[in-house]
């Protein structure tokens, strides 16, 4: 997708006058059309532009594998991703791990673990661990975002695979990328963190860990979680970094790391959609 001053001229024109993203659809659309579909150019497009909300869920489909490229083949595919659903479900059902009144989210984690030979034995069920807490951040999000229960269960399966095998052995050099973005952007806030303390506590498990799932509402992270399903995980870091620039004024008065985790863990709701903007945009500026 090369740049287009044509094409930038006529984004720029339609976004003044409120038709944001027009251009973009209608070259979604053309990629869509496209049998077989090309996973890299729809990966591609994922990394430059927000999806639309009408082909997000088809493109999530594709990009996690859960759909094929040949279009052709995706009823015959869906089909069978319906009927391993129904089975995992009924031989849970079956061992008594899930019943009637099992909340969904809980459902998917069996199904997971049950699927990914992780089922442990029903007199040995203990508290979700760190990793079952992220798999049911991440599986109540998606359930937000998507209504039809298997999709959701292999969105959430797919989304937790594909992160653990791409990007697994970068979660912990995250803070670090974090710190180092941070310092380029606001040294003062960076030293203020650094002085108190709190650059040790922030919620980094919450953040990179969950993928802010449970920390920003779904209209805004399903724009974030397009980044990284189509294979980026840096663009967390953007996320963090803007938000602790977005709250500044309210950190540079925190000297208590306790109190920093609390305030970031449970932050205010009102402009998470600038935040990952603005996080979009530092992204881009960095990945040129």
């Amino acid at each position: 997708m090369a740049d287009d001053p044509q094409r930038n001229f006529r984004s720029a024109y339609y976004e003044k006058v409120g038709f944001r993203g027009v251009e973009e659809k209608k070259s979604l659309e053309i990629l869509m059309k496209d049998n077989p579909l090309d996973v890299e150019k729809l990966s591609t497009f994922s990394q430059r532009f927000p999806l639309p909300s009408v082909y997000r869920i088809h493109v999530w489909k594709v990009l996690l594998g859960i759909l094929p490229p040949h279009s052709d083949s995706h009823a015959l595919v869906s089909r069978y991703r319906l009927e391993q659903f129904e089975d995992v479900s009924s031989a849970l059902t079956a061992m008594r791990f899930i019943h009637a009144s099992t909340p969904p989210t809980e459902i998917y984690l069996r199904m997971y673990q049950l699927e990914s030979r992780q089922l442990p034995r029903r007199s040995e069920l203990r508290p979700p661990d760190d990793e079952d807490e992220n798999f049911l951040a991440i599986g109540r999000a998606m359930e937000e975002i998507v209504d039809d229960p298997v999709d959701c269960y292999w969105l959430i399966r797919c989304f937790i695979n594909q992160f653990k095998l791409k990007f697994g052995d970068s979660i912990t050099d995250l803070p670090k990328r974090l710190k180092h973005f941070l310092s380029q952007e606001d040294a003062a806030l960076l030293a203020h963190l650094k002085t108190s303390g709190a650059l040790h506590s922030l919620p980094y498990r919450l953040w990179f860990g969950r993928c802010f799932a449970g920390c920003l509402p779904e209209s805004s992270l399903q724009r974030i979680w397009d980044k990284v399903i189509s294979g980026s995980c840096k663009i967390l870091v953007f996320v963090a970094v803007e938000i602790l620039l977005s709250h500044k004024i309210m950190l540079m008065g925190m000297s208590d790391p306790d109190e920093v985790y609390k305030f970031l863990s449970n932050m205010p709701q009102e402009n998470t959609d600038a935040i990952v903007t603005k996080a979009i945009d530092l992204w881009h500026k960095h990945s040129v």
